[in-house]
């Protein structure tokens, strides 16, 4: 098998990924349930929500084959989702409502999915398939899932130094790169979609 390793790919991958998780947008998130439920267990929740995102990444396709939709119109669709994301970074709404869950398990349901590996970043994983290389994202992916730990681990301090207004300038920066990816994503995939037609 020939590998095709790009930095530029990864790097791009890697931040799309981090601005769609939002993983230091969602401390707060994290601190909450933490309170709730008392102790998360952060290598469990990183793992699983790597695991589920690899999964994906290798089995969406075939599944969007099944149902005869293919990876260009899933990537226009994704590009629509990535849009919503980053206006509610932007402009601070909420969109996508998410229920709270009391349950022991809050290491994988909700922390693990849907809030790492959620609609938002399956989505984005399909669409970058559409563009870049497997191997690449699977990288970006490693990373997130390093980077997601490290926050787990020491979110309660990362909430202290960066505060309300730090995570808030943070939101809105990787929302307005989001935006701009999706913007991209949409317009490289519908050309291709015409051109198909």
């Amino acid at each position: 098998m020939d590998f095709k390793f790009s930095f530029k790919e990864i790097f791009t991958a890697f931040m799309v990924l981090f601005a769609v998780i939002d993983i230091i947008g969602n401390i707060p998130i994290i601190i909450d349930l933490r309170k709730k439920v008392g102790h998360i267990q952060s290598e469990k929740a990183s793992l699983i929500a790597g695991f589920i995102m690899i999964i994906f990444l290798f089995i969406g396709k075939s599944l969007l084959n099944l149902i005869g939709i293919d990876v260009n119109s899933f990537a226009v669709a994704g590009s629509f989702i990535l849009f919503f994301i980053a206006l509610e970074m932007i402009l601070g709404i909420t969109l996508y409502k998410q229920d709270d869950s009391n349950a022991i398990t809050a290491s994988v349901f909700p922390l693990a999915f849907p809030l790492i590996a959620g609609p938002g970043s399956l989505t984005t994983l399909l669409s970058l398939r559409a563009e870049f290389e497997i191997e690449n994202i699977i990288v970006a992916v490693i990373c997130n899932v390093i980077v997601i730990f490290a926050v787990l681990k020491t979110s309660a301090k990362l909430e202290h130094i960066l505060g309300p207004n730090g995570i808030n300038i943070i939101r809105k920066i990787f929302g307005v790169v989001l935006l701009a990816i999706a913007v991209k994503l949409f317009a490289h995939n519908i050309k291709a979609l015409f051109e198909f037609a």
